[in-house]
């Protein structure tokens, strides 16, 4: 795993940090990113241009003259096309440019120009950005101890990557040109390119090694992550309750007397209307 130095504000020396080989050291691959920052493009995009067909442009919709016997040319509509001030054809009509691109693709678009950028030395790490209040003037000397100036008031194109939203960093450089803020999670491709030079928090340089890792993205590391858990915490096994008896032997009983009583009941039933028969005989 590559080890780079970890500088404070002041570009002093403050220790190494390990870069994961397999997010800091692939290779370059000019298509993916080309792709990726296309579809960065397209997602922000606005798509909102529109003309005027001859349904949206005003105007009368009478017949101007008959359709034969003037000799000119047959007419329909003052808003046709073929008339100055009508419709447009074909013109462009709001729509939707964005598209989903593979996650895969898109985490290894990053990758790979995060490892173009530590090649070419362009990739500074930061211990922690700490600044007590939001001033602007701060933010240029801490820049400028960097190395990091064009001239004195101008800065390089510098995107500084930091692990948690520090309000102070964001209110102290927002009004620098050509420097931006972002953390880990929402660094894209597009911003990598355009900004030269790139500072990175040491908190930040950890969550792209895990958010970036090739192995995130099979699931093995998922996986494994659940193994952990599982052997820290085992689960409780549940004590089964005894069944209740059924009572079994009253039901019996009483289906068997319901049985005798309707025979006894029945069986009187049949004697008198016999002996009715007999008598009016």
């Amino acid at each position: 795993m590559p080890t780079v130095k970890v500088r404070n504000l002041k570009n002093k020396e403050v220790g190494d940090v390990e870069l994961s080989d397999a997010v800091f050291g692939a290779e370059l691959n000019e298509a993916l990113i080309h792709a990726a920052v296309i579809n960065y493009q397209a997602n922000g995009r606005q798509g909102t241009s529109a003309t005027k067909t001859r349904g949206d442009v005003s105007g009368s919709g009478r017949k101007l003259w008959k359709q034969k016997g003037t000799g000119r040319a047959r007419i329909a509509s003052i808003r046709s096309p073929l008339w100055k001030g009508g419709g447009n054809v074909h013109g462009p009509q709001p729509r939707d440019w964005s598209y989903k691109m593979p996650k895969k693709m898109r985490r290894g678009a990053l990758r790979s120009a995060l490892s173009e950028r530590l090649r070419e030395g362009n990739l500074i790490v930061i211990d922690e950005f700490t600044f007590t209040n939001p001033k602007t003037r701060e933010f240029l000397g801490a820049i400028g101890g960097l190395g990091l100036t064009e001239n004195k008031k101008k800065p390089t194109k510098t995107l500084i990557v930091d692990s948690l939203d520090n309000l102070n960093l964001i209110l102290s450089s927002r009004n620098v040109e050509k420097t931006k803020v972002t953390n880990s999670f929402g660094l894209n491709i597009y911003d990598l390119l355009y900004h030269e030079k790139l500072l990175i928090s040491k908190a930040a340089i950890a969550e792209l090694n895990e958010l970036l890792d090739p192995e995130r993205e099979t699931g093995k590391l998922d996986f494994e992550k659940a193994q952990v858990k599982a052997e820290e915490k085992p689960k409780a096994k549940k004590e089964a309750k005894p069944k209740a008896e059924k009572p079994a032997a009253k039901a019996a009983v009483k289906t068997k007397a319901s049985k005798t009583d309707k025979t006894t009941v029945k069986a009187p039933k049949a004697k008198i209307v016999k002996e009715e028969a007999a008598d009016n005989e």
